[in-house]
């Protein structure tokens, strides 16, 4: 199995070095492999849409927009 080296804040160490009874490399690994899940998910759904770029971009800036107004409520 190949090996990743992996940099991390000082202080994000000094806390993994609290839970030493979790097996840290476990954790990645199941991270990374979900984000692949996810993006393989969007590769396959997005090779059938007929959406253009522009349409993507103003649908997210929809979205953008909407989730700002929520915040801003609380």
């Amino acid at each position: 199995m190949p090996n990743v080296t992996l940099s991390i804040p000082e202080a994000l160490h000094e806390k993994m070095k609290k839970h030493s009874e979790i097996r840290w490399s476990e954790v990645v690994r199941k991270t990374i492999s979900e984000k692949i899940e996810d993006l393989e998910l969007m590769e396959k759904l997005s090779k059938r849409s007929k959406l253009t770029q522009a349409d993507v971009d103003e649908i997210a800036h929809k979205i953008n927009r909407d989730v700002f107004k929520e915040l801003n409520k609380r």
